[in-house]
Formats: structure tokens, sequence, C-alpha cells
């Protein structure tokens, strides 16, 4: 019996052991993650790759019928700045116009912060839900608390390398797909990278929501780990939630996300419009994403530039 506690006793510590993924390699206090990798001589180098000034918005319109995971949602009322009954403000008789947002930060282009998707209650560097999240908002791991994510955009067009407009639904893009990419790209993925997947996905959402929602090609798991060893600060997709659905393993929720933002610390960006770039031929440029301050906000709606 002895030597049989101490077998299990074993098999537990090395089962531990085999995937320990905090404190972080950035430090046991860190909540920035991956966003540790951008430095000064990064955004000069990316800068660097400015050659035409041409300007790309990777965000798509957000709006009322923007697909959206359920229950997400969007409506705005406008409302006139006056005293209520239409009457113009002052001598100069001025009026105007204010708007009241009431969405889901997660809906149509977005950033997925680190307190997004954890590990059975724990989240990036071992922080345990009941330690950061409140109703009114997460008192750490917040987007509010980021700096801008200004590098090397890097775009993949897995389309390009099968040849083909738009990859299938479920579709996983793993390690050899994206060294081939870089390589048809000639680039090399590198620490600080921002990398955007081109899918051809986006186009369903203009001609079919609903198909557009059932499922989606994306990021496999082994992917998601070979780009977080690269120390990529964030992976984005022309697709709402960045990695394939269905997912390679059937009995899993949304695999790579937890991969990516609990274990790696590296963020993820949804719906990103890739397709002009695509079309362009761009495999590098200036990424710039300045992202909205929401005090405690776990997602944010962006929309971020490219710029070559």
């Amino acid at each position: 019996m002895r030597r049989t506690a101490v077998l299990v006793l074993l098999t537990f510590i090395t089962t531990a052991n085999a995937d320990d993924w905090y404190p972080s390699k950035y430090g046991a206090d860190d909540t920035l993650g991956a966003i540790n990798n951008l430095t000064p001589e990064k955004v000069i180098e990316a800068a660097r790759l400015v050659t035409t000034g041409k300007t790309y918005r990777l965000g798509v319109e957000t709006g009322p019928t923007s697909p959206a995971y359920p229950p997400r949602s969007y409506s705005m009322t406008v409302l006139q700045l006056d005293d209520g009954t239409g009457t113009p403000l002052g001598s100069n008789k001025a009026t105007g116009n204010d708007d009241l947002m009431n969405l889901w930060m997660g809906i149509g282009s977005q950033i997925d912060g680190l307190g997004h998707m954890g590990i059975n209650h724990v989240y990036y560097n071992g922080h345990h839900a009941s330690d950061f999240v409140t109703p009114k908002g997460l008192t750490n791991l917040s987007i509010d608390r980021l700096p801008p994510i200004v590098s090397r955009g890097v775009l993949l067009d897995i389309t390009r390398l099968k040849g083909v407009d738009r990859l299938p639904s479920g579709y996983a893009i793993n390690v050899e797909d994206i060294e081939a990419a870089a390589k048809a790209g000639k680039v090399e993925i590198e620490a600080g990278d921002v990398v955007l997947l081109h899918t051809g996905w986006l186009d369903v959402m203009d001609s079919d929501p609903v198909a557009f929602m059932a499922g989606q090609p994306g990021l496999g798991l082994a992917g998601a780990k070979y780009l977080a060893a690269r120390g990529v600060v964030a992976v984005g997709a022309d697709n709402w939630a960045l990695e394939a659905i269905p997912a390679e393993d059937p009995n899993q929720a949304f695999p790579v996300h937890p991969e990516l933002l609990a274990k790696n610390g590296v963020y993820i960006l949804e719906n990103m419009d890739t397709r002009e770039l695509a079309a362009d031929g761009v495999s590098e440029f200036l990424f710039v994403l300045g992202q909205p301050r929401f005090v405690g906000a776990v997602q944010a709606v962006i929309n971020p530039v490219a710029i070559r």
C-alpha cells in the first residue's frame, strides 16, 4: 500500500509539472504578458517598413446587424444636447447630438485581453477569478492598462498558399501551414510581431451571417503553441474567434484561447479585415493599435491600422 501511494504521488507530481504555465516567464507579478516583447527598437524597425504610405483599416463596421457570439448585441440611441424640448442653446442657437451606446465589448473587430479566458477559473500568470473579476469590471488584466501596440505586422495568407479563395470551416492552421506561408511571404516570425491569418472567411459574414457564425477555419492548437513560442504579441484572423471551429478535439471548447491568453499572455484579435492586405500581396507592415482605455474591460472594439 505504501509503495502504491508513493507511485501515485510521483505520478501526480510528474503530471502537474508537465503542464506548468505559471508563474509567467515574464515574472510572477507580470500582468502584460507578451506585450513585454515590444521595445522602442522594435517600433523603429517596424516603422522602416513604411515605404508607400498606404494605410489599411483592419476593423470591420460594427452595428446592430454585426454577427456576434450569443447573446452579444449592439444598440445605439442618439440624443439631442439641449434642454430636452428641442430649444437651441444660447444666443447663438447651438444645437447638437450625442449618442448612448449599449453593446458588448466582444462584438465586431475586437481585442481579447488576458482576463478573457482561462483554465478552470485561473487566468494569466495564475490569477484566480475570485481575485480580480467583479461585476463592475476587472481589477487586474483589464484592457485599460495596456500600452499601445505598435510593431511589425505579419500577414500569413493561407488562401494563397492553398490556392483557394476561402478555407473550409473547421480547417486548422498549424505549424506546416504557418511555416510555408511565412516562407512564401519571405518573412520570418519574430518576437514582438503581430501575426494575422488570412483565411477568406470574412466574405461569408457579408453573404451569410448564420453560416459565418456556425463554424470557421482558424488557428489550430499546435499552431498557437508555435506562435507563442516565437514570442509574438498578438495573433488575429479574419474570423470571429481566431481558432478553428469545430475544434480539432471535439471534446474541447475554444482550446486556442486559453493556450494563448492564459498560458502565454498572447493577445487575440478577432474579425480582422485582412482582405485588402491580401489583395495587395502584403506580407509585412507597420501595425498600429491604440485600444480604448475602458476601465475594467475584458475586451474592446478596435480598428487597428496597417501601414506600408
